[in-house]
């Protein structure tokens, strides 16, 4: 009996063994990009090294996702194999602006306003994409001042990263960043097209194109369907120095390209000729505009930076009595593949990330 028992016991543990040998070598690249997440900024900003299929390929096979609700639901099944997932995007107020060096070397600045969110450099190399550096507002997916990735356990929520980027750029040299647009009609176009969110959007095109006419041609062959019922629009640009603004208005799409000589930036409102206005940001629209101006477009890394931190905001809204913030601020090297990343308004302490490292 003892004998037997013992067997039993001795089969049941073996059972056990060769189970947890099989989920760990199944989930081995999850398991892995866990482990790869560091804390780079105490304000709460995370890195993460992106070794797992987050599923881009499938989803858009499938035809996309027509909703938030919809991309919470391939996330959750797909990368967080059932876990539950709650994407809360909140309204949010941003900068962006096209620049080149003196060494020629084009530049995609960004400042990202908001009250506090934690937040996650990104970085992935999909089997099928363009290698990228992108950040993610990591709030989106339930994370907060006490709440952070700092754990194993804690940190599982960040296999969702990828979908929940606001700006970044790719091996490519393209790059992407996207602003709110208050007080508009959410953007949700209806034909037989791909269908995207704002955030699996900017995903595909950061996973996908080369240069801005690919994203845009890609764009033209996508319905839009903006996340959190609210209104974005976005400027992309690119390694040879090509810049566009990307608007939605009555669900139609309109590329405002940027002609010969003119310079491009973005606050928090329309620039299409027939709604130009719409929104605000004005003023920190025309501080980046003016210094550009001033300088021929011309700045350095360095001096792209100190525009960023010019134009940031640390100011309480009289209305609801909530602190907006710049959360991060970002320089892209569009020609070099790197970006200086600020977290939380500390301009003395800049983050270098590269996608050659």
């Amino acid at each position: 009996m003892k004998k037997t028992l013992k067997r039993v016991m001795i089969g049941l543990l073996a059972a056990v063994v060769l189970l947890a040998a099989g989920l760990g070598w199944m989930f081995r690249k999850e398991i892995q990009t866990l482990n790869s997440i560091q804390k780079v900024d105490d304000y709460g900003m995370y890195q993460i090294e992106y070794s797992a299929d987050y599923g881009l390929d499938q989803l858009v096979a499938s035809g996309g996702a027509s909703s938030d609700s919809e991309l919470v639901s391939y996330v959750a099944g797909n990368l967080l194999k059932g876990l539950p997932l709650k994407f809360n995007i909140p309204d949010f107020g941003c900068s962006t602006f096209q620049a080149q060096n003196e060494e020629g070397d084009w530049l995609f600045g960004r400042n990202y306003d908001l009250n506090y969110v934690p937040s996650m450099i990104v970085k992935s190399n999909p089997d099928h994409g363009y290698a990228s550096i992108a950040v993610a507002n990591i709030s989106v997916l339930g994370y907060n001042e006490e709440k952070q990735p700092d754990s194993f356990l804690s940190s599982i929520m960040s296999l969702a990263a990828p979908y929940v980027m606001m700006d970044g750029l790719n091996e490519m040299g393209f790059s992407i960043g996207v602003l709110l647009i208050r007080g508009m009609e959410p953007t949700n176009q209806e034909t037989d097209k791909l269908d995207l969110t704002t955030t699996s959007a900017m995903r595909w095109l950061l996973d996908k194109a080369a240069t801005v006419e690919e994203a845009v041609g890609m764009l033209e062959n996508m319905d839009m369907h903006a996340s959190a019922n609210a209104s974005y629009h976005f400027q992309m640009a690119d390694a040879q120095g090509d810049s566009a603004g990307i608007e939605y208005v009555d669900n139609q799409l309109r590329v405002i390209r940027k002609e010969d000589g003119e310079f491009q930036m973005l606050t928090n409102f329309l620039i299409s000729e027939d709604v130009y206005g719409f929104g605000k940001g004005q003023d920190r629209y025309t501080i980046l505009a003016d210094t550009l101006q001033e300088n021929n477009g011309i700045l350095s890394e360095k001096n792209a930076m100190s525009l960023l931190e010019a134009v940031s905001q640390n100011k309480v809204n009289e209305e609801t009595g909530t602190l907006t913030a710049t959360q991060w601020s970002v320089v892209y090297n569009n020609t070099q593949k790197t970006a200086k990343i600020v977290a939380g308004g500390q301009f003395g302490h800049v983050i270098e990330v590269s996608l050659g490292q």
